[in-house]
């Protein structure tokens, strides 16, 4: 397996984040981008901290997982 990138390696300047129109628009989410063929997922309301870096397959795993419900237990917090 390939270490994955270190965050802070990748200009992020030019990331066109994404964030869930769920947030509220207070800043109540995570954002997340494609860049360099991973997946960035970031801190909405703190964007100038790094972001953590997903493969394509975690990322579609944790989608996947998601869609089926295995995370619903968040929604009660």
């Amino acid at each position: 397996m390939t270490a994955k990138p270190d965050p802070s390696s990748f200009d992020l300047t030019s990331v066109e984040w994404t964030v869930s129109t769920h947030s509220g628009g207070g800043g109540n989410c995570v954002r997340v981008a494609v860049h360099s063929g991973y997946v960035l997922v970031g801190d909405s309301q703190n964007p100038d901290r790094l972001p953590h870096v997903y493969t394509p397959e975690e990322a579609k795993a944790w989608v996947k997982g998601a869609k089926d419900g295995e995370f619903d237990f968040l929604l009660n917090l």
